[in-house]
């Protein structure tokens, strides 16, 4: 059984440059890109079928953080509980960012390399209450930040660091219970950490080419691992064994996403496909083709306790951010 989701809203030049990342929380989606802004749009509203003019906009921008990276930002980060943000500029910087009451965002501080030397700060991820900020580096690198110690003059506590074998950290990811850290490297390296133990659990094997994306399914029982090798390597994060290969992109993936009960996977291409991949099936359910740009990052957006049908958002050099809802009855 195959599922069809629809492209339910677009925001044209959403960006004026591609978008290289999104990031989301409960009720707002934050995309960065390779401008020097920031920008927030509010997912309360998702009124598909409008009555009024007024609520065709069912996505409204609500804050734009003006020139926070002056050569564009390339990660963006939220804390599972919305409350903190951080992302990585091209020039090295890393920002962290509270969410106040009123839904805004405002700068906590920077996160400075103690050499001043680029690379330190490549892919990002925050723990689930934003304490701990995970930080991937050009040598193999995972720093481990504590969010809550920032300081004004750009220093911050660093929790630990971990080692792999000195490629290029491309991706990372915490799982939801905060136990594991996981890595995706340039030549292929995929590394699972013990957090409590701050050792090496699993090095994991399958993908030969660079890794563009890690992430742990929601009950942290699986993380699926993807990249330059045009499959989903499907990985028991108990065993560390490989446990199914997701075959049928025709390009390299550049982003993955585990939907909220952990059934479906979603996935987003060079090629400007997205595909989701059913989890029970092992195999591709849908796949949307509305653009030939490629697609830097693609995320669920969390699903409203109303809503029937779950949304996705996709963001990438065509500089839009495009919408999809599954088709009702599917």
């Amino acid at each position: 059984m195959s599922k069809q989701y629809l492209q339910t809203h677009t925001i044209p030049l959403a960006h004026p440059t591609d978008i290289f990342s999104l990031a989301v929380t409960p009720g707002q989606l934050l995309s960065a890109s390779g401008s020097s802004s920031l920008r927030v749009h509010s997912t309360k509203g998702q009124i598909i079928h409008a009555d009024t003019p007024d609520d065709e906009h069912p996505y409204p921008l609500v804050q734009t953080l003006e020139k926070v990276h002056p050569l564009g930002c390339h990660h963006i980060c939220t804390s599972l509980d919305g409350r903190t943000a951080a992302s990585a500029g091209f020039s090295g910087e890393l920002k962290v960012w509270q969410c106040g009451e009123d839904g805004q965002w405002a700068a906590v501080g920077e996160i400075q390399p103690a050499e001043k030397q680029a690379g330190e700060h490549w892919a990002l991820v925050l723990s689930e209450n934003g304490q701990y900020l995970a930080a991937t580096t050009h040598d193999g690198r995972i720093n481990v930040y504590d969010t809550r110690s920032v300081t004004s003059e750009g220093t911050a506590h660093k929790f630990t660091q971990y080692e792999t074998k000195g490629s290029f950290g491309m991706s990372v990811d915490l799982s939801s219970n905060g136990s594991m850290t996981a890595s995706g490297h340039q030549n292929g390296g995929i590394y699972i950490f013990n957090n409590t133990t701050q050792r090496l659990a699993h090095s994991l094997a399958g993908l030969i080419k660079p890794v563009r994306s890690v992430k742990f399914s929601p009950a942290c029982r699986y993380l699926a691992a993807a990249g330059d090798a045009r499959i989903i390597a499907l990985y028991d994060t108990q065993s560390g064994e490989q446990i199914a290969n997701l075959t049928g992109h025709g390009s390299w993936i550049m982003s993955l996403d585990w939907n909220w009960s952990g059934e479906y996977l979603l996935s987003g291409g060079y090629d400007g496909k997205v595909k989701i991949w059913s989890l029970e099936r092992r195999e591709c359910v849908a796949t949307q083709t509305e653009s030939e740009k490629c697609l830097w990052s693609v995320r669920w957006l969390p699903k409203a306790a109303s809503a029937r049908n779950e949304t996705f958002v996709t963001g990438g050099a065509g500089k839009t951010l495009a919408f999809y809802r599954e088709a009702s009855g599917t």
